[in-house]
């Protein structure tokens, strides 16, 4: 097999498989770095995932690596494999601009976020910052500062967001592995558009420093194409941080072991929580991704959480974040925003402390009612998102209830309202060739069974080896 095969094959390798070749002297981390780093400079130029890539470094990250694996002491499975970052986590030597124009690219980024720290003890290869919309404010990824960001299926469509780069480059190749992070969708959302996987943790699983503007509806995730990767990318992520007083203790066990049998699980499905709208297409996957679970043994029961949308809710706690998130800007740099974002703080600023410990108090019965759902029921079952990717550079599609990104994801911010864990997993593809996502939650601190009940599924519905059609070698002339 000729260098250039295996450097075109290396970067379609799981981060799984990666360590199997390392371990066996099939692959050195450097012909796999500089293989990413060759798909980056030949796809990205039509995908615009990535905001910043620090090829010099990753190379030379790699070879540490290779050196390790040659001793026999490598730090792990993910020594040597390539991560991307999503440009809202500090990340030591790199600015972190946040998507923003109003964020000296000249500071000091003497610090990593605790995820990025733990990558670094661990070996991991870290490639670049993938893009973001301006402060992850909205579920698609464009911004004034790096443009827009497609989707590897159909970069006329949008890859999602606020974690799009993020999602984009996984499904790509251009790095087996992401850090994103979740407010109100923003690793499940774009994961459902781009076929990839991924999963929202419990609040507080991974540590996060500095502390979100949007509070405690923020959640750092991993972002991958099989569900294995991403249990052992959350078992290295979740190692202690002192500088996050919310954390939660580190697990006690891997999130890579354990049953994956669906045997015996209560299961509810929800096809749209009892007041979302579905494409036709995507109710149909995911009606029959949850009649795969059922095939798998789980006992599955069509019922609806009971709650009503607590999008209004959810928009005075994110409203206001936004509003704080720029509250130190004069008019000059706030004329340089994103138009959306602007008015979005623009209302979150109207909003009084009153109607902000309302929505806190609605949220709060909102998590004891999905408390009392899941003593009768170990998972829920929904779309990730009731539509297909809809065109790149827009907030919402066309027929809208209303221009914010709020109007089109129902099934993702509400479970960031009670903090559980939540999937999305590829269930399928529309007629025109598009990702479905199936969400799969589970109570809180039940992230061990989701992964578990998603790594079953995908057992029996493999999808990882699907390439989006970005990848096909370019036409001769």
């Amino acid at each position: 097999m000729s260098a250039v095969t295996e450097a075109t094959e290396a970067a379609d390798l799981t981060a799984a498989e990666l360590a199997g070749a390392y371990r066996a002297g099939r692959l050195s981390p450097v012909e796999v770095a500089e293989a990413v780093l060759a798909r980056i400079e030949r796809v990205d130029p039509a995908l615009n995932a990535f905001c910043l890539v620090d090829a010099e470094r990753a190379v030379e990250a790699a070879r540490a690596s290779a050196d390790r694996w040659r001793r026999g002491e490598p730090l792990g499975p993910l020594d040597g494999v390539p991560v991307s970052i999503k440009d809202v986590l500090l990340t030591r030597g790199w600015p972190t601009l946040r998507g923003s124009r109003t964020i000296d690219p000249d500071g000091d980024w003497s610090q990593d976020a605790p995820s990025v720290a733990r990558l670094r003890e661990h070996g991991a290869v870290l490639v670049g910052k993938t893009t973001t919309p301006e402060y992850a404010w909205k579920g698609v990824t464009d911004g004034p500062l790096t443009g827009v960001t497609r989707n590897p299926w159909d970069p006329s469509r949008t890859p999602g967001g606020s974690s799009g780069g993020a999602a984009a480059a996984v499904a790509a190749g251009m790095a087996p592995l992401a850090l994103g992070t979740d407010g109100g969708g923003s690793v499940r959302i774009p994961a459902a558009f781009t076929g990839t996987f991924t999963i929202k943790p419990t609040y507080g699983r991974v540590p996060h420093f500095p502390a979100s503007p949007f509070g405690t509806l923020a959640h750092v995730g991993p972002m991958t194409r099989t569900v294995a990767d991403a249990a052992v990318l959350l078992d290295a992520i979740c190692g202690f941080d002192a500088r996050d007083w919310s954390a939660l203790e580190p697990p006690s066990a891997s999130f890579a072991d354990g049953p994956d049998d669906l045997r015996g699980l209560r299961v509810a499905f929800s096809p749209a929580l009892g007041f979302a709208r579905v494409d036709p297409q995507v109710a149909a996957l995911v009606r029959a991704a949850a009649e795969a679970f059922a095939e798998l043994g789980a006992e599955v029961e069509e019922t609806d959480p009971g709650f009503a949308d607590p999008v209004a809710d959810f928009e005075v706690l994110w409203f206001a974040g936004a509003a704080k998130v720029v509250e130190h800007l004069d008019d000059e740099r706030r004329a340089e925003l994103d138009p959306g974002l602007r008015e979005v703080c623009e209302q979150g600023a109207r909003f009084t402390a009153l109607r902000y410990l309302d929505a806190t108090a609605r949220r709060m019965e909102l998590g004891l009612v999905m408390g009392r759902f899941h003593e009768r029921y170990d998972l829920l079952l929904t779309p990730t998102v009731p539509i297909a990717a809809f065109e790149a550079g827009r907030e919402a599609p066309p027929g809208s209830p209303s221009p914010r990104w709020t109007s089109w994801t129902p099934f993702t911010y509400p479970f960031n309202m009670t903090q559980q864990p939540a999937a999305s997993l590829p269930c399928g593809f529309t007629a025109e060739g598009l990702p479905v996502g199936l969400q799969v939650v589970g109570p809180r601190h039940a992230d061990a069974r989701v992964l578990a009940a998603c790594r079953a599924y995908e057992r029996a519905r493999p999808w990882h080896d699907r390439r989006p059609p970005v990848l096909d070698p370019p036409a001769k002339p």
